[in-house]
């Protein structure tokens, strides 16, 4: 069995989801869990922030239920909302960190939300991914240049037509996989222990 854990970098629920991947994650040691952008801001969703008025109240409820924190850079950087959230350059880079270490998609999801949402750094930025890849002991020169390739661009390309293979309509989504056989385990938000108790049932039905 793995997981698949179709998310959006530029999704707030999906940051949300981040402290609950990361406890689960610690329970299971041993269990694989793939990362799988899902392109939420692309096409005529790719548009200045101010178009979605619903922003900082989603955001203060997600606090409010998970307990991340939305820093103060953050809320500076799309103060004046004119900030594009491009989920195709988003998943380029996290198909670049994703490279440089697939053990460690989860946790370097994490982290790559963690700068946008906590310290304001654009995700369209090759010296984001730098920062990132560099805080985790990683080659920051071949992450930020794996960002700007062609081959980061058709790894978005293939992420985004895999979350629609399995049907994922809101991210993030939390699936349990084992051969042919695929549930959807949590969406939006769960806990670490409803994850465990949907995860066991998925286990006990094989």
């Amino acid at each position: 069995m793995k997981l698949v854990y179709v998310f959006d970098a530029y999704c707030g629920w999906s940051y949300g989801f981040s402290p609950t991947l990361a406890e689960v994650a610690r329970r299971r040691p041993g269990l694989s869990v793939e990362v799988v952008s899902g392109g939420l801001f692309t096409g005529a969703r790719r548009v200045p922030i101010r178009e979605f008025g619903y922003v900082q109240g989603a955001n203060a409820k997600i606090s409010r239920l998970t307990g991340v924190e939305f820093g103060a850079a953050y809320d500076r950087l799309i103060a004046d909302g004119t900030f594009v959230m491009d989920s195709e350059a988003a998943a380029r880079g996290t198909a670049a960190l994703r490279q440089a270490a697939p053990e460690r998609a989860a946790e370097l999801t994490a982290a790559l939300q963690e700068a946008f949402y906590a310290e304001g750094l654009s995700l369209s930025e090759a010296s984001t991914y730098r920062t990132v890849a560099e805080r985790a002991g990683l080659d920051a020169d071949a992450v930020a240049a794996a960002f700007a390739s062609p081959a980061a661009a058709a790894a978005a390309r293939a992420d985004f037509r895999r979350s629609a293979e399995y049907g994922v309509e809101g991210f993030p989504t939390l699936l349990a996989v084992d051969g042919e056989r695929a549930a959807v385990i949590a969406v939006g938000h769960a806990t670490a222990d409803q994850v465990e108790q949907r995860l066991a049932a998925f286990t006990a039905a094989a």
